[in-house]
């Protein structure tokens, strides 16, 4: 089975998707983000999804259940790059990604999460 990259930058773990999803694949990333997470203590969590051109309904749900378990190892997550086919596809599909921050680009996702990380050291 293919395992995705998990990058370290600071308190981020920084996932860049460029392959295609398969379900086993979606799986491991899900196991090895949350054991990276308790491990590192990560705050933040950017999946960059810019080399995806097409998503179906598993993927989507899985962005949604990663942004679930991080969010009670408490981490944020941050989908950037999402192309617009894909984002039209996840709306077709009637897959809000609720709970999931997007940004454009991956510069703009660093800023989500630092202003994340700003609101919850003043308890917002």
């Amino acid at each position: 089975m293919d395992r995705i990259p998990i990058l370290r930058m600071g308190q981020t773990l920084l996932v860049t998707i460029q392959v295609d999803m398969q379900d086993q694949t979606a799986m491991g990333l899900q196991e090895d983000l949350a054991e990276k997470i308790a491990a590192t203590g990560a705050s933040g969590v950017m999946i960059d999804i810019s080399a995806l051109e097409i998503v179906d309904s598993f993927v989507g749900r899985m962005l949604s259940s990663i942004s679930g378990i991080a969010n009670i190892l408490s981490a944020t997550t941050v989908v950037v790059g999402m192309q617009p086919a894909v984002a039209i596809t996840l709306v077709e599909l009637g897959l809000s990604l609720s709970g999931v921050r997007t940004a454009l680009d991956v510069e703009r996702g660093m800023r989500l999460l630092d202003q994340v990380r700003q609101e919850n050291l003043r308890g917002g």
